[in-house]
């Protein structure tokens, strides 16, 4: 489940959090950006994760940036509303529209889990999906 900091980046922005996410194609970009929110929000603390939960999405969005947004408000309800970790994910299905995915948590432990950075949101500044010559890439800003 590990994402490395290879598809993502942090980048400052002014009292938030900036994150930049990198994949090879769209169903890579919205995995990567899934996994590196929870690496950076959670510390496992070496704890082995546990498939407890089973989730299915399906969202939609005016164009990629704002399926981006829609899609990691979602996992960030996972956390802030079911106080839920992510174990796996799976895109199984993505458009400039739509997009369906298959998740798997575990429950977050306070007494096991360290919160590394507490995100409060997904916001639509500066939201960014664009695709180059090297693959795909986003860009968010997190209201931290």
């Amino acid at each position: 489940m590990k994402t490395t900091k290879r598809h993502y980046r942090l980048f400052d922005h002014t009292a938030d959090l900036g994150m930049e996410f990198f994949g090879k194609d769209a169903v890579a970009l919205f995995t990567h950006a899934g996994r590196a929110l929870f690496e950076v929000m959670v510390s496992r603390g070496g704890q082995q994760a546990q498939a407890l939960h089973h989730y299915e999405f399906f969202l939609q969005g005016e164009d990629w940036a704002d399926l981006m947004v829609n899609w990691l408000r979602e996992l960030l309800f996972l956390f802030h509303g079911h106080q839920q970790l992510l174990h796996q994910l799976r895109v199984t299905s993505l458009s400039a529209t739509e997009l369906r995915a298959e998740v798997t948590t575990d429950d977050f432990l306070p007494e096991q889990h360290r919160i590394e950075q507490d995100i409060k949101a997904v916001t639509y500044h500066q939201a960014a999906v664009v695709q180059n010559d090297r693959g795909w890439q986003a860009r968010v800003v997190l209201d931290v």
